[in-house]
């Protein structure tokens, strides 16, 4: 199947609705059948004002970048981009063209 590679880049300080971004995302991703999604907290990065973000045993609570990344079909892709932009969401992203299956399926595992 083809589809994309959806990667939002956010830091753990970012809400929307008392909720963290990242968490919102995967939840409504979720609600909207989207098969999987994961978020992963970097141990370092930097945005566009070059500011780095390290982790350290001490922290600043939440400067740390997460990234959330989905590999969605391309109307899945359309439909959660559109949920943000009605949201008013202020997020960086990338979308790169992606082919997935699953090797050796079963019944459960029936891509559409």
């Amino acid at each position: 199947m083809n589809g994309s590679f959806l990667r939002f880049y956010v830091l753990e300080k970012q809400h929307i609705h008392h909720r963290p971004v990242w968490e919102w995302l995967l939840e409504r991703a979720n609600t909207m059948g989207i098969r999987g999604g994961s978020a992963f907290r970097a141990i370092a990065g930097f945005g566009r004002h070059h500011t780095m973000h390290e982790a350290h045993f001490i922290e600043l609570a939440g400067l740390q970048p997460i990234e959330v990344e989905f590999i969605v079909t391309d109307k899945e892709g359309e439909d959660l981009l559109d949920l943000i932009r009605r949201e008013k969401v202020r997020l960086f992203y990338a979308q790169i063209p992606a082919h997935f299956d699953v090797i050796n399926p079963d019944a459960s595992d029936a891509l559409e």
